[in-house]
């Protein structure tokens, strides 16, 4: 992969990669991902969060489980960077009350698990 790589290339690439890894392969940290496509620095971590919030829209206006749920920060906590749930909340999947969004996220990556395409 190289730099002149734009968004929904690399979008196209997460999905394809989280699709075909094992279930015991997922979720995956955001250096994961960068590392699998090869994504060489810098800002590696910042083009993979926006090419999952490029998934994470699609799958929203698809009425598909956000497939971006499988993707985690590595603070150990299991859970995606703030920035996933702010965009969940933007495109309507989840509320803005923060009290939900630990259980509605392990429902979606539940769900996104079952349904890989």
């Amino acid at each position: 992969m190289t730099q002149g790589d734009t968004i929904p290339d690399i979008a196209t690439q997460v999905r394809a990669l989280l699709a075909k890894s094992p279930d015991d392969a997922l979720p995956m940290t955001y250096q994961q991902v960068a590392q699998a496509l090869g994504l060489a620095p810098p800002r590696t971590i910042q083009r993979v969060a926006q090419a999952l919030e490029q998934l994470m829209a699609e799958d929203v206006a698809a009425e598909r489980p956000m497939i971006a749920a499988l993707v985690v920060s590595r603070r150990g906590d299991d859970l995606p960077a703030a920035g996933f749930f702010e965009r969940a909340v933007a495109l309507g999947r989840f509320p803005a009350d923060t009290c939900q969004h630990k259980m509605l996220y392990i429902e979606e990556r539940e769900r996104a698990l079952k349904y890989r395409y």
